[in-house]
């Protein structure tokens, strides 16, 4: 099959299509670069990978570690912090928690790689069980479909943080948390992934490149593997990369609930957790990883509606369009 008869063949699929992957990355960045808001988003969160990769460099300049408790604290005052803005300063760039005088700055930064690696482990589960389970159902015969689909909404029916707390709360204790964490929220939450696809999926197995595959006598697997996942990575990119905030939301909201990711490994949520009874004495221990947070699903999220519109032709189209009218018009 040629790329161009792909390219035909999937134009009028309703939704994102593979317009993206045919036509290659090129016109996918040039579209992207259009953005303004995506690329300073795209900024912000390559500097927060890079800040959760080289967390164990900027604690040793800092000369500091996360879990070493200091005495800064004022005993008189229930162990608040002794100086400004939480004792910060040359030794503790961002002050250090009350009442076990942990250095803030260190755990913001290693609390950063277990947010974001749950979030980006947690988006892989859910995307790898929902497009396997959406194209068996959209591919496979009525039994198939129909099994699969009410499997589908049962997931998408169930509540998320209900079923991630029930799970959490029997799994042993000496199974790696992180990891538990990432495998819950990806097994609890595929649901969306899988509907998505299975529509993409039956829109396209009408499409001709697909049924002369079929008649060729291609199994199924082949037919998948390289007529319909080239066509539904731009759905499926787009949607992930709007799961990833929400997962970074979910993973600080089970450690928020004690559930999550335990002491003495640096979470967000779980700083929250400790923090909320320090908001009036020490505003910075709550202000601080609530900041992060806030940056953190603000940038994914303003960066997957970029991806969003840089996949979608027609999106891309009004982007151009919308931008010369504001240049005419001297906006």
């Amino acid at each position: 099959m040629t790329e161009a008869l792909v390219a035909s063949e999937t134009a009028g699929a309703g939704a994102i299509t593979a317009s993206a992957p045919v036509s290659g990355a090129r016109q996918f960045w040039r579209r992207l670069r259009t953005q303004r808001a995506a690329l300073v988003a795209a900024t912000v969160v390559a500097l927060l990978v890079l800040i959760a990769l080289g967390a164990p460099l900027l604690a040793l300049i800092e000369g500091q570690d996360p879990n070493t408790y200091h005495p800064h604290l004022d005993s008189a005052r229930g162990g608040v912090p002794v100086g400004t803005f939480g004792g910060a300063g040359g030794e503790h760039w961002l002050g250090v928690e009350p009442q076990t005088g942990r250095d803030l700055f260190t755990r913001l930064v290693y609390g950063a790689r277990v947010s974001l690696g749950v979030a980006l482990a947690a988006t892989v589960v859910q995307v790898f069980i929902g497009v396997t389970v959406g194209i068996a159902a959209g591919l496979g015969n009525r039994w198939v479909d129909q099994i699969l689909s009410r499997a589908t909404d049962v997931i998408v029916a169930l509540p998320l943080m209900i079923l991630a707390l029930a799970l959490m709360a029997i799994v042993p204790s000496g199974f790696p948390r992180p990891v538990l964490v990432a495998l819950v929220i990806g097994l609890v939450a595929w649901g969306g992934t899988a509907k998505i696809v299975r529509a993409q999926t039956i829109t396209l197995k009408e499409r001709d490149f697909v049924a002369a595959a079929r008649l060729s006598g291609w199994p199924a697997w082949q037919i998948a593997r390289r007529e319909l996942l080239p066509s539904l990575a731009a759905p499926v990119i787009t949607y992930a990369s709007l799961l990833v905030p929400t997962n970074v939301t979910v993973e600080a909201a089970l450690s928020f609930l004690g559930v999550g990711v335990k002491p003495p490994t640096p979470s967000w949520g779980q700083m929250l957790t400790a923090a909320d009874v320090w908001y009036q004495a020490a505003p910075q221990y709550l202000l601080l990883p609530a900041g992060a947070l806030f940056v953190t699903v603000l940038a994914l999220t303003v960066l997957g509606d970029g991806v969003r519109t840089a996949l979608d032709p027609r999106a891309a189209s009004r982007l151009r369009i919308g931008t010369g009218r504001k240049r005419e018009a001297g906006v």
